[in-house]
């Protein structure tokens, strides 16, 4: 067995840009003292998410920039890895706008790279722009892929494409809050609920990887944050609307990748 303790920071959602600065710190401590060698946040954690009726301060690189180096300054002094979600602002043509991203931080604080959301919801297109490229992450005996959101949940290939190339964490970032008369699950992956959560077990069985999903805390949400093993068996979850970082050790021996390996039909 080759143990590898994650950690998913299911926090609420922050009042203010500097605020989900402030949380995400505390998280990295947290997570780093708890044991853990990688945290992963939300999507867009900061500054937060744009929309379902979550009201955020106008897009500002400059803020952006300093709450990137005092996360990657948390990282270092905690030791840790961070896949911090994020957003970034594209002012160039020929795609002007606002992209989201993931910002991937190594353990001694430098800058390990960016997975931009490059399949967005048809719901974001009025805020957001897709992104282009995928990237392999590295820590340790580590190697992991991201897929945002919507990219992960309906976009398989998103995750088989970091599967083929050696992941066996692909960690999923979202944000999923109630909306109004939908269904509030109390158990992972209800029958009753939505498709999302079943889509993760599919995600990880279907390309021989740990699918680590993460969610912010908040009242009725249709998702929560947890761990599904390489066979499509779930690890563990966080209780529904219960704030706090949810920790896990994943075995890599079990995360071969075979099933992707294995996929005729894509091979990008």
């Amino acid at each position: 067995m080759s143990s590898f303790r994650i950690a998913l920071a299911n926090l609420r959602f922050p009042s203010s840009p500097e605020e989900s600065v402030a949380l995400a710190e505390q998280a990295i401590a947290q997570a780093a003292g708890e044991g853990a060698r990688i945290v992963c946040f939300p999507e867009c954690y900061v500054p937060g998410y744009r929309g379902l009726g979550r009201t955020v301060a106008p897009p500002d690189a400059a803020f952006l920039e300093r709450a990137w180096a005092s996360v990657s300054a948390a990282a270092a002094h905690a030791k840790i890895a961070v896949i911090l979600g994020t957003e970034r602002v594209v002012d160039a043509a020929p795609r002007p706008g606002l992209v989201i991203r993931a910002l991937v931080v190594n353990p001694d604080g430098t800058l390990a790279g960016f997975q931009d959301k490059v399949q967005i919801d048809p719901s974001e297109e009025s805020t957001y722009t897709a992104g282009t490229g995928r990237r392999i992450f590295r820590t340790g005996e580590l190697t992991f892929g991201i897929a945002i959101c919507h990219e992960g949940w309906r976009y398989p290939e998103t995750v088989r494409w970091a599967a083929r190339r050696g992941a066996q964490v692909v960690f999923h970032p979202h944000f999923h809050a109630a909306e109004p008369g939908s269904y509030r699950p109390k158990t992972f992956a209800d029958p009753a609920n939505t498709f999302h959560e079943k889509a993760a077990l599919c995600r990880a069985a279907e390309n021989t990887c740990y699918f680590a999903m993460v969610n912010c805390a908040s009242e009725g949400s249709g998702t929560t944050s947890a761990v599904v093993r390489p066979d499509g068996t779930l690890q563990c979850y966080q209780p529904y609307g219960k704030e706090g970082l949810l920790v896990a050790d994943v075995d890599l021996e079990q995360a071969t990748g075979l099933l992707a390996s294995r996929c005729k039909e894509y091979s990008g």
